[in-house]
């Protein structure tokens, strides 16, 4: 707009420069829209993920655990009384 009503080579000028900052402004815009929808994609994974590796560790769980003790026989002669 100044170009039009100054008509000199600053005025010129410097809409060149106000139309590159908004072209750049415009892509570094449409840049960051990529990273956002990258990111999406990334925590997306991650909590599919998370969801698999929770249920791998309950069914591991009592895998982990220490096995419970045998049962054991007491000393002496035992009778069985039915």
């Amino acid at each position: 707009m100044a170009a039009n009503i100054l008509r000199s080579e600053q005025a010129v000028r410097m809409s060149v420069y106000v139309i590159r900052a908004f072209v750049r402004l415009r892509e570094e815009l449409t840049a960051n829209a990529v990273i956002l929808k990258r990111l999406a994609e990334i925590d997306r994974t991650l909590l599919q993920h998370d969801s698999a590796l929770r249920d791998i560790y309950r069914k591991l769980l009592p895998l982990l655990q220490p096995p419970p003790d045998p049962q054991r026989r007491g000393i002496g002669f035992h009778t069985s009384h039915e």
